[in-house]
This record gives C-alpha cells, sequence and structure tokens, in this order.
C-alpha cells in the first residue's frame, strides 16, 4: 500500500498518544545503506513506528529498509535494528527531536518515552491509518480543507472524470532547478542530549 493511501486523522484522538492526528499520509523513515531519490518508488520492510508529538498532533514515522538493501536480510523489527545498527534509532529519534530548533521551533517531543515500537505495533498503526484513508475518500470523515478530487479511487464521493481535470499541466523533463545555497546551512544545537 501506498503511504498516500493513509491519513493520520485529525478528528481522532490515539488512545496510547493522546493526540489527534496530522492531517497528513503517514511518514516513512528509510534506513540502510541503499540512498534513493526523490519521487522514487521502493518495496520496504515495516520495522517499527515512532510517535511524534508535532504541536500537539501525532506525526507517526514509521522505520522501513529496502527489500533490496544489503542489510534488509538481517533485519525484522526493531530488536534487529538495535542490535545491527546500535544507536541508529536513538539518533533518529534525536534528529527529529531537534530538527525544527533551526527554525525557532522548540523541540519536538514522543509519545512513549520516544521508544520505537515492534513491526506488529507498526502494522496496526499503517491499518488504522490506511482505514481513516478509505474513511476520507468515502465521505465517511470529515475532509475539512483537505480536496479529495481524484480519478482513480473507485468508491470515492469526490471521483471526477480526468476530463474534468484538464487544467493539471502535463509533466514535463525539465532540469532541475537551481538550489538557493541558503538551504545549505549546517547548524549546531548546543547542549543537546544524544
Amino acid at each position: 500500500m501506498p503511504p498516500d493511501s493513509t491519513w493520520e486523522d485529525p478528528n481522532t484522538v490515539h488512545p496510547e498518544t493522546k493526540a489527534k492526528g496530522d492531517n497528513d499520509p503517514l511518514d516513512v523513515c528509510e534506513i540502510g545503506e541503499l540512498v534513493g531519490y526523490p519521487g522514487q518508488v521502493k518495496q520496504v520492510k515495516v520495522l517499527g513506528v515512532m510517535a511524534l508529538l508535532d504541536e500537539e498532533e501525532t506525526d507517526w514515522k514509521v522505520i522501513v529498509i529496502d527489500v533490496n538493501d544489503p542489510l534488509a536480510p538481517k533485519l525484522n523489527d526493531v530488536e534487529d535494528v538495535e542490535r545491527h545498527l546500535p544507536g541508529l534509532l536513538r539518533a533518529t529519534n534525536e534528529w527529529f527531536r531537534i530538527y525544527k530548533i533551526p527554525d525557532g521551533k522548540p523541540e519536538n517531543q514522543f509519545a512513549f518515552s520516544g521508544e520505537c515500537k515492534n513491526k506488529k505495533y507498526a502494522l496496526e498503526v499503517i491499518r488504522e491509518c490506511a482505514d481513516a484513508w478509505e474513511k476520507l475518500m468515502t465521505g465517511k470523515s470529515p475532509k475539512g480543507e483537505i480536496s479529495t478530487k481524484n480519478v482513480s479511487v473507485a468508491n470515492s464521493t469526490d471521483r471526477a472524470e480526468p476530463s474534468e481535470l484538464a487544467a493539471i499541466p502535463q509533466g514535463q523533463n525539465l532540469p532541475p532547478a537551481p538550489i538557493d545555497g541558503s538551504v545549505d546551512k549546517w547548524f549546531f544545537i548546543s547542549g543537546a542530549a544524544v
């Protein structure tokens, strides 16, 4: 299932995180040796999940590995990650905790004291968010400001004919735009617990 077939429902408070969903698809954090590229579609193994609490919203971070990664045969659950890549989950948690500080925002908090929950728990979160997406697309959940207009979801209440979406520009094979140098900055967060 693609991550865009999931939705962290802002109308529902998760019973364990005690926070509503963040109104986005699930976030996926891929670990391993293979480096992907933007827009790449990969087959992955789910290993676990972290629950970031971002501005009082649950923002799940599903930890996965590419099935073709050299480490994939060794990693099947979070315990395997700690065994074969000691400290990686702690460092990942730390990065998610502090990454917004350079923008002047406070550090993020985590449910479960920052613990990465196991594969079984992660698969349940994915199922819950897939069910929420299904309810969103079929009109059983309020959509708020989200447009659910689409051409491919058969049972969607907001399905459109492709001709209705003709204003969408066709894809073009253009070279990448130059990147502003201001985005290539390094920040040191003093006092950060590692």
